[in-house]
């Protein structure tokens, strides 16, 4: 398997806070069952802006260490970039990065208001050849009021990844909802961790792998986790299933509406 959302790159961003608990970290992802990790800290303009030659260092000095300790894992650098109309100069001037030098970028919205420029910047993105995919978008409140938002991304050319721990109540059971029923509906393309501290997701992962096995079955659990992840890192297409629109069921609808 490959983790498609991590934030392990140790001082980077909110994720791990040393090198100690980076390779914590990668010794738990191991565990978990996973190969290859992509390395997606946040990139957000005037916060977060550790450029890509410095996490490159940290990559290869990680990769080393990991070697010598006989860690058997890969590690392929990102970012999960907050939307900006400035993402293509970021790209450019080698502040953001694509997935592994990749036409594939992987980006996020704030979590409460939907962007305006959101339509602006995919087109950008898809004007220069480049593939974005959504992080999360169960997580987003106005997308949990409104899902129908995802299925017309995709439709736009957008992918989506959506994290483990949403089937397991982690964010609440709005988003619990969300991602089943974007699982149910062919609206999810990648699955990631977006661990952010030690004991905290991947001691979870199997419990989420076996609820995702539940509703989607094991082939359509390894396009999520192993095969189009590779195809990514490969820059290669990815050959979608056609989506379909939810339908929430009046319970569903009524749970949506309490506030949490």
């Amino acid at each position: 398997m490959i983790d498609f959302h991590t934030h392990i790159l140790p001082n980077i961003d909110d994720g791990s806070k040393s090198i100690e608990e980076t390779f914590h970290l990668l010794q738990e992802a191991k565990q978990a069952g996973f190969e290859s990790i992509i390395l997606t800290p946040h990139y957000i303009e005037n916060y977060y802006e550790t450029n890509k030659p410095e996490r490159e260092v940290w990559v290869k000095a990680i990769m080393e260490n990991l070697k010598a300790k006989g860690v058997d894992i890969n590690l392929y650098l990102a970012n999960e970039i907050y939307i900006s109309e400035n993402i293509i100069k970021l790209l450019e001037e080698g502040k953001a990065a694509t997935i592994n030098e990749t036409s594939y970028v992987l980006f996020e919205m704030p979590l409460n208001n939907e962007p305006l420029n959101l339509y602006n910047v995919i087109y950008s993105l898809q004007e220069n050849k480049i593939v974005p995919i959504l992080a999360h978008p169960e997580r987003y409140s106005f997308i949990q009021k409104e899902p129908d938002l995802v299925y017309e991304l995709i439709q736009k050319g957008c992918l989506m990844q959506a994290n483990y721990g949403s089937i397991i109540g982690l964010y609440g059971s709005k988003a619990q909802i969300i991602v089943q029923k974007l699982l149910e509906t062919n609206q999810i393309h990648f699955l990631g961790s977006d661990v952010h501290k030690e004991k905290s997701i991947y001691p979870k992962i199997p419990e989420a792998l076996n609820k995702i096995e539940q509703i989607i079955g094991p082939e359509k659990l390894e396009q999520l986790t192993t095969t189009n992840p590779k195809l990514v890192l490969s820059n290669k297409k990815i050959e979608l299933e056609e989506p379909n629109e939810i339908n929430l069921t009046v319970k569903e609808k009524l749970k949506m509406l309490i506030k949490k």
